[in-house]
């Protein structure tokens, strides 16, 4: 399962060329594709008419959606944010490391161009969907 990130569907539904929205864009029909609850309300926030806000919510609302906390998840994503600022690494969204650390136990790879993902990836074993 590949759990995409609220920063590629922001630029998804924004219409921006990336290298990540091209990804979305091969994987949706073919792969397994899943939006977290935390990101679809990222997402669906940002919305400014209720026209787009409501054709928006259908499309996500067909993907696999994926509880992001939970107790387990909640205190391995403090250790993981401890482990990361002993390195002299600060994750500056709380959310993001929520996220990551819901693929990393539940083993699903995750497309992201927020670069706040990117130590989860070198030293914790997040597989990114790239």
């Amino acid at each position: 399962m590949i759990l995409v990130d609220s920063s590629v569907w922001i630029d998804f539904f924004r219409g921006k060329t990336t290298p990540q929205v091209h990804i979305l864009d091969r994987i949706l029909g073919e792969e397994l594709v899943a939006i977290g609850d935390l990101m679809m309300t990222e997402v669906l926030q940002g919305f400014s008419t209720e026209r787009d806000f409501n054709k928006a919510r259908r499309m996500l609302g067909a993907l696999e959606l994926v509880e992001i906390g939970g107790r387990d998840v909640m205190v391995e994503a403090a250790r993981y944010f401890r482990h990361l600022r002993v390195k002299g690494i600060t994750i500056r969204k709380t959310i993001d490391t929520l996220i990551a650390t819901r693929c990393i136990v539940s083993g699903h790879r995750l497309l992201y161009s927020d670069r706040d993902f990117d130590p989860f990836v070198e030293h914790l074993g997040l597989e990114p969907a790239i």
